[in-house]
């Protein structure tokens, strides 16, 4: 049932107005952040905000990888594996890049902030990575795509933790697969509507 009307209702919406409710989600998940940090979080971990270039190297590559693998899966598996019912196509359909990397921009660090920094670093990595794969409402349906985001978040939750908690390598590995992908599926458009 919950598959029939969420598909009606990204049918029924614009490109547009998905991005309008994914950016309004994404501000509220900065809200949220902020709210369960102060709530949590009595004292920030210093080196959450830390700048290290070897550990924004291994967030950068972590997110190449999933990127090329999830173009090799694209390439292997059936097309309706990755239907999400037309929401990540209609979110991307003939944006710019700089278009692009603005809003991949957002949901990297709003998301990371939430799940990585406030709840992952107060709960744990599996609680922040179940939650993370939760908030997916999308992919409950479509296991492959479920199993992915399952795998995904525990990738993202084990390089914060691999990096000492250091906030800024999920953000860019979480930012190089939406942006990497983000592209990927504006250009397909693009190419589908010129064949």
């Amino acid at each position: 049932m919950m598959k029939h009307s969420q598909a009606e209702i990204v049918k029924n919406l614009t490109g547009k107005e998905l991005r309008f409710h994914l950016y309004i989600s994404q501000f509220a998940i900065i809200l949220l952040a902020i709210i369960l940090g102060f709530i949590f979080m009595q004292n920030i971990p210093d080196s959450m905000f830390q700048i290290n270039f070897r550990y924004l190297a291994i967030g950068a590559v972590s997110g190449i990888i999933v990127v090329i693998i999830d173009l090799l899966f694209m390439k292997i598996v059936p097309p309706h594996y990755f239907d999400d019912g037309g929401i990540n196509e209609k979110i991307f359909k003939g944006l710019s890049i700089p278009k692009i990397f603005a809003m991949t921009l957002l949901i990297a660090v709003a998301e990371e902030l939430l799940f990585r920094g406030v709840i992952q670093t107060k709960f744990g990595l599996v609680v922040a990575s179940i939650i993370f794969a939760l908030t997916h409402i999308r992919y409950w349906s479509k296991w492959f795509l479920l199993i992915n985001i399952i795998v995904l978040s525990f990738w993202i939750g084990f390089i914060y933790d691999w990096t000492e908690q250091q906030l800024l390598p999920s953000i860019v590995m979480h930012f190089t697969i939406d942006f990497l992908l983000g592209i990927y599926i504006s250009r397909k458009s693009i190419r589908n509507n010129i064949d």
